[in-house]
């Protein structure tokens, strides 16, 4: 089974003082270790960067739109754009994935409530297997409810959601690293 890792909007843009995000540094130390996990594993990591309009943070152009620093990105990932919430609307993802015979999908990024969400509704609604690591996605404070209980929402939503291919299965990424990792074991003589 060949894993893909789809890491979205982990943009300069999305990480400013005035948008603090929920433990950034540790979703981003844990999305490093989940990208080398797939890699080892065989299978592809994709990031998604969100294109604004002009004015923009995320504007291509701006500096936003850069993927953050920290991120432990390679020239043999795929990078993929976007221009709404679903990372799949009007772009090349299910496409790419395909051509990298991904067969289930590790959904992981920013914003929790808003294009993580989106596109794990939809992967779902398209079919693909989907895993969610319980804290490898993040948002920021919203008037209405603090980020951890959106975080905690959403997560308990995934897991319960109906669609073709199940609902999403939310682990802690510590438990994908070791399922992972198990795949890669030689097997065990008897």
């Amino acid at each position: 089974m060949t894993y893909a890792l789809i890491v979205i909007d982990m943009q300069q843009g999305s990480f400013g003082v005035a948008t603090p995000r929920h433990d950034a540094a540790g979703v981003i130390r844990r999305l490093n270790r989940l990208a080398a996990a797939v890699r080892e594993q065989g299978g592809a990591v994709v990031f998604v960067q969100h294109d604004g309009p002009p004015g923009d943070p995320h504007h291509p152009d701006a500096p936003g739109w850069r993927l953050l620093s920290e991120l432990d990105a390679r020239a043999g990932d795929a990078f993929v754009r976007k221009a709404a919430c679903d990372s799949f609307l009007g772009t090349s993802l299910d496409d790419t994935l395909r051509a990298r015979a991904a067969r289930t999908l590790i959904v992981a990024g920013c914003a929790t409530d808003y294009c993580v969400d989106t596109t794990v509704r939809s992967a779902l609604a398209r079919g693909w297997p989907t895993i969610v690591p319980a804290d490898g996605h993040t948002t920021s404070d919203r008037p209405h409810l603090a980020a951890a209980k959106i975080i905690g929402h959403h997560n308990a939503i995934w897991a319960d959601f109906l669609a073709p291919a199940g609902p999403a299965h939310v682990k802690p990424t510590e438990t994908v690293i070791h399922h992972l990792a198990a795949l890669r074991a030689p097997p065990q003589r008897a």
